[in-house]
């Protein structure tokens, strides 16, 4: 979700019904000159590039930056098709504007999720690219007076080697721009790729370095107020009544209003608005709440296992195949809910203005925040201007269909009458609290083998909430599955002839939940790989060669297992273990947004039952790779995000009320857990995929499978206690 929305292939082509026209929707009417920010004529052959008389390219991404890298990946790309040399290169986020900026995968709609940004983007700016080239070229050719064919382009110039003649893209600019857009051109050869495939220095890292980068928190507008929100304390409350009278005597308060979700404390700054949100008395209606706990909720969920639930994948007969096998296997599968916990937690600024409205924010669904935005207003779409910064991180948090926070911030502008601009606040407590969480879910698995120890049939039944239904992105629900609880389930690789795969929705949890990072494969990933586990010990086989038998028609899958277990020396001893000390080795692999992943972890456990994650060994197959560092860099961070759900991550309820406040009892790991990660990506000529999530599903089972062979203990439920792993 890296952030965070999935879209399986059929549901992928149902939602992009109507949207084909927008596919080649990548060039504007015309080439044009225009001013820049220096008064300076700029070229502008589409809505992705922009050359400066000054030399600059300016390359246009609508999608956004979280950390994950996107500016730069989407600015190499383009780059490489135009030939400019990398230090020339500048980045821009984009409007919002579907009709030029939309996400291919989505249809027609502009937003970042689902590890989609590389992918929907590559041929789409590899053309904007190579389009702005030719335009360059045939200006040079026409004020030359030499053929194009002879013109060559390298590193931002463009010369003439006979005449020996050159030209930097900023003397040309002006000229290009009176070109005619090319209705063709003709891609690179992947071998003459000289930025795509290379490291490249990050675009976004000299500026958070030095302090110029800018987030939702570095905005301040003239008269601006910073609101933060007293949040009901169950889900599903409402506000009853209030007193105000002593949060408006904090100095700094300036005003306390009422809105949908509770009691908004406006004040100078964030610390007044926090004191008087700290002085405020509100009485809620609980009436309609939430109040079971977290275990109610679980046993629900086991309860609702007992009986067959909508399929989501049937093959074969699954009922023959369990009539008399040989042996048969069962497990059961508890997953907490989980935060998202970025380091920036929600906020937006929001202005109203006799135009219409202006957000500011790390922006990531731009249409549905603009539509939901110019609802509340009763504004036309495109009078709500979206202003995209960076954001602190999200892992899927901040794709809210609902445009939660956003709207939050647009009702405290409007209750306070439009008279200022508004800077929302979340505190660490209200993200915690008050926000969207990964869902819990149950699952049960059970296996029949034959007498040799082969999986003749595997029945599948997952429980739990979805993220998809009564949302925007319902349409993507097919006969009662939301394809986003299921994937990695029901599409597991594995040749099983008879398999079944089903899905109990509960409609009456009132906890409200949204993809994280990987989404459904977290916890999917989990159950099926240590499952898998589990049969190859069974049948007497080791853990790599049980699932390269039944890889056969996956050889993707095949060749990253391949890679990590050699690269790991899976086979090989282990360093021997200090006394009391036990360790162990496990392996997982699994294929999340058309990336596919293998991990092999390395574990030491204390006679304590303390845990160490000592190795993890990564191998990756997401295509080409745009930006190898990058790519290296979204696997070590997926390994540590993954990890501080596999040894903390859970968030609980108790009668409704979320237990958890802040990092201190929802603890990511810390840099002393954190393993040594070494990362070997699959040379590919394929299409690049996702890499912001793909990495995260492994982890958790590597580990696990690890600690099995370790202990000798199969842990079935996240995260893990010390108490499970004591000798």
């Amino acid at each position: 979700m890296t952030n965070t929305i999935r879209i399986e292939n059929e549901s992928r082509r149902h939602f992009l019904q109507g949207a084909a026209g927008l596919t080649l929707a990548v060039y504007l009417p015309q080439a044009h000159s225009a001013a820049a920010g220096t008064g300076a004529a700029a070229f502008e052959p589409n809505a992705f590039v922009r050359i400066g008389s000054d030399n600059t390219v300016t390359v246009i991404c609508k999608h956004l930056e979280m950390g994950q890298g996107t500016y730069t990946g989407l600015a190499t790309i383009l780059a490489e098709e135009l030939d400019a040399a990398w230090p020339q290169v500048r980045v821009e986020a984009a409007p919002a504007d579907a009709k030029r900026y939309n996400n291919l995968l989505f249809g027609p709609m502009q937003g970042t999720g689902g590890s989609t940004a590389m992918a929907n983007s590559w041929e789409q700016l590899r053309k904007a690219g190579a389009s702005a080239r030719a335009m360059l070229v045939a200006a040079a050719a026409q004020q030359w007076k030499v053929p194009a064919a002879e013109i060559k382009v390298s590193d931002g110039l463009v010369t003439h080697a006979p005449s020996r003649r050159q030209a930097s893209f900023g003397r040309l600019a002006a000229a290009a721009a009176g070109q005619a857009v090319p209705a063709d051109v003709t891609l690179k050869d992947p071998k003459d790729f000289k930025l795509i495939g290379k490291r490249a220095p990050r675009k976004d890292s000299a500026d958070k370095v030095n302090g110029k980068a800018r987030f939702t928190q570095d905005v301040h507008l003239p008269g601006m107020l910073t609101a933060v929100v007293a949040h009901a304390p169950r889900f599903g409350a409402k506000v009853k009544s209030f007193d105000a009278s002593k949060a408006r005597a904090v100095a700094g308060v300036v005003d306390v209003v009422q809105i949908p979700t509770g009691v908004a404390v406006l004040a100078r700054d964030t610390w007044s608005a926090k004191k008087g949100r700290d002085a405020l008395q509100v009485e809620w209606d609980e009436s309609g709440a939430f109040k079971l706990g977290s275990e109610q909720i679980l046993a629900r969920y086991r309860e609702l296992a007992k009986s067959p639930g909508a399929v989501a994948r049937k093959e074969g007969d699954p009922e023959a195949a369990f009539a008399a096998p040989a042996r048969t296997l069962r497990a059961a599968y508890d997953f907490p809910y989980l935060a998202h916990a970025a380091m920036e937690p929600m906020n937006c600024v929001v202005r109203l203005n006799k135009d219409g409205c202006e957000v500011w924010n790390g922006e990531q669904m731009h249409t549905l925040d603009q539509m939901n935005v110019a609802t509340l207003f009763g504004l036309k779409p495109e009078q709500v201007q979206l202003h995209m910064l960076y954001a602190g991180g999200s892992f899927g948090r901040r794709a809210s269909s609902a445009s939660d926070y956003v709207l939050e911030a647009a009702h405290i502008v409007k209750a306070h009458g439009g008279k200022a601009p508004v800077k929302l606040v979340w505190l660490r407590e209200d993200d915690m609290r008050a926000g969207y969480y990964r869902p819990a879910f149950h699952h049960t698995l059970e296996a029949a083998l034959d007498a040799q120890g082969r999986v003749t049939g595997w029945r599948h039944r997952l429980v739990g909430q979805s993220i998809l239904g009564g949302t925007a992105f319902g349409a993507m629900m097919k006969d009662g599955i939301d394809p986003v609880s299921v994937e990695g389930a029901s599409s597991l690789p594995y040749a099983i002839p008879n398999l079944l795969v089903d899905l109990h929705t509960p409609q009456d949890i009132g906890v409200p939940v949204l993809w994280w990072r990987s989404v459904g494969s977290t916890h999917t990933a989990f159950s099926t790989e240590t499952f898998v586990d589990e049969l190859a010990q069974a049948a007497g086989q080791d853990p790599v060669a049980f699932r390269l038998s039944l890889l056969g028609k996956h050889p993707r899958h095949a060749a990253v297992l391949k890679l990590a277990a050699d690269k790991a020396g899976w086979g090989t001893p282990l360093p021997p273990a200090a006394p009391g000390e036990r360790r162990g080795r496990g392996v997982a692999v699994h294929e999340s947004f058309r990336s596919y992943i293998a991990q092999v972890a390395e574990v030491t456990v204390k006679a304590d039952g303390s845990l160490k994650v000592d190795r993890i060994v990564c191998a990756v197959d997401c295509g080409v790779a745009i930006n190898p560092d990058i790519v290296r860099a979204q696997a070590e961070g997926s390994v540590g995000f993954g990890l501080s759900a596999v040894l903390h991550g859970a968030i609980t309820l108790k009668d409704g009320a979320v237990e958890q406040s802040n990092f201190h009892d929802y603890a990511p790991i810390r840099i002393n857990e954190m393993p040594r990660v070494e990362v070997h990506i699959v040379a590919s000529a394929e299409p690049p995929t996702g890499m912001g999530e793909p990495a995260v599903p492994p982890v958790a089972p590597a580990v696990v499978n690890a600690v099995a062979a370790a202990t000798g203990k199969r842990l079935r439920s996240l995260p893990i206690r010390t108490e499970d792993l004591r000798a």
